[in-house]
């Protein structure tokens, strides 16, 4: 039988290593590192092998190969590094083994869940009577809050959606940007509403919605703004939107996956002003909140809507009617304790801790434009969150760049391509990031693009 205690110690022990080493280390693996991973295809074997042995191959070989992303230099995506308290309480409750299901045989995590989602309302500055769910990210988040839209724009309309499904039901609009993230994309496809069907509302120069151009509301109609554009971090006009059709019966989702996290700073609520006046909410807690993944939260103003699209019974589950079941709000029936990697990043920060860790993110990046604006570079957006995007010229020199910079180790950007341009982007959200992390990180884009577009 395994020795509990020795595995779990020396699995402590080495993830300790990893995390004391993250700053100090490559952020992209070595090519080298990356080919070592084929050991791990390897047969099957009819005995079995040691615990620690097991485990001393997943850090030997997989640990190299990893990609730095809770380390301070990583730019990629919008990506945020765990924050130490939450990593324990991952680990702690890994141990528990809880299956978030049902209150009655959950007390603790139910209640920590249920704290969590109060303290969260209270921070975003969302209805304190909106129901939410804890979900794997904001795909599923936007699935689940659009799943509750859906229900209630259609019994508006006297159709049964979860009786009935969509055939024969009444025709339903659904509004989306142009930049919206796939993700929201994809969330409509799986609720049956389709990908390419939703009118496509264009956007301005930074990627916000126009809010003159939407269309009159008629019928059952979903209207998708979006908290924080993926490439430049700009925000639709939410409270604009927000007041032009919801009086019409359309229902407003905002998809705030980190953008949402500015209605935590009172220095950048401006952006999302009226996001209250929405109807459901998307935001991910392992970008800004930076806690382990995964951890989404899908939030509705309509807590009917949103179990009775959620909510599922069966004879052997005790489900009390007068208690919060997490799994009346949620895809999953069995699902790890996530909520409470939330509630141990906002106990230890505090919203002053949030605040602060949100705006040193925007200063960094507003740091980042400055001085590559300055070395003559094409910054593309206004930087009014933790967004960059910056162009070294043609699309195949800034892809040059932007594959010389990976591979030099110093820090990690990826690239994309907005509004028809090739460019750097460059995300800011890892609490451990310093001044001195954006300093040296600058050194080597800097020297790398000289290179390149001189060379």
């Amino acid at each position: 039988m395994t020795d509990h205690k020795n595995i779990l110690r020396d699995a402590a022990e080495r993830g300790i290593r990893y995390r004391n080493d993250i700053a100090d280390r490559r952020v992209g693996p070595t090519l080298e590192d990356v080919a070592a991973v084929s050991a791990f295809d390897e047969v099957l074997t009819e005995e079995g092998c040691e615990a620690a042995a097991t485990l001393a191959m997943l850090d030997e070989i997989g640990s190299p190969a990893s990609v730095g992303m809770t380390a301070p230099r990583f730019f990629g995506f919008v990506i945020g590094g765990s924050l130490p308290v939450t990593v324990a309480t991952n680990w702690l409750t890994t141990a528990w083994d809880q299956n978030a299901v049902m209150n009655e045989v959950t007390p603790a995590v139910s209640m920590i869940e249920r704290v969590s989602l109060q303290w969260l309302t209270e921070l975003l500055g969302l209805p304190d009577d909106c129901a939410a769910g804890f979900v794997t990210g904001a795909t599923v988040a936007n699935f689940t809050a659009l799943a509750a839209a859906r229900n209630r724009v259609f019994a508006n309309a006297g159709w049964d959606v979860e009786k009935d499904g969509l055939f024969g039901a009444p025709p339903l609009t659904i509004i989306i940007g142009e930049e919206a993230h796939p993700t929201l994309t994809k969330s409509l496809g799986l609720l049956g509403l389709g990908r390419e069907r939703a009118i496509r509302i264009p956007v301005d120069d930074q990627g916000r919605m126009i809010a003159a151009e939407l269309p009159a509301i008629d019928g059952p109609t979903i209207v998708c703004t979006q908290a924080g554009n993926i490439n430049t971090g700009a925000f639709d006009p939410i409270g604009d939107i927000c007041a032009t059709v919801r009086p019409a019966g359309a229902w407003v989702h905002v998809d705030g996956a980190f953008g949402l996290w500015a209605a935590a700073v009172p220095s950048l609520r401006h952006q999302v002003e009226g996001v209250e006046n929405a109807d459901s909410w998307a935001t991910d807690a392992h970008k800004w909140l930076n806690v382990p993944y995964d951890s989404g939260i899908a939030m509705s103003r309509d807590s009917t809507a949103l179990k009775a699209a959620m909510a599922i019974t069966a004879d052997y589950l005790p489900m009390a009617t007068e208690l919060r079941n997490p799994s009346d709000f949620t895809p999953e029936l069995s699902r790890r304790a996530r909520g409470i990697d939330v509630w141990a990043a906002l106990r230890t920060l505090g919203r002053s801790g949030v605040e602060d860790l949100v705006l040193r993110c925007c200063r960094h990046a507003k740091r980042f434009a400055e001085a590559l604006s300055s070395a003559g570079y094409d910054v593309l957006n206004d930087v009014v969150l933790n967004q960059v995007l910056v162009s070294f010229g043609e699309a195949n020199v800034t892809q040059k760049v932007v594959d010389e910079i990976q591979r030099d180790g110093t820090c990690w950007c990826g690239a994309t391509v907005w509004q028809g341009t090739t460019a750097m982007r460059i995300s800011v959200c890892n609490w451990s990031t310093t001044s001195a992390d954006v300093e040296l990180s600058l050194e080597a884009m800097l020297r790398i693009a000289k290179r390149v577009t001189e060379g």
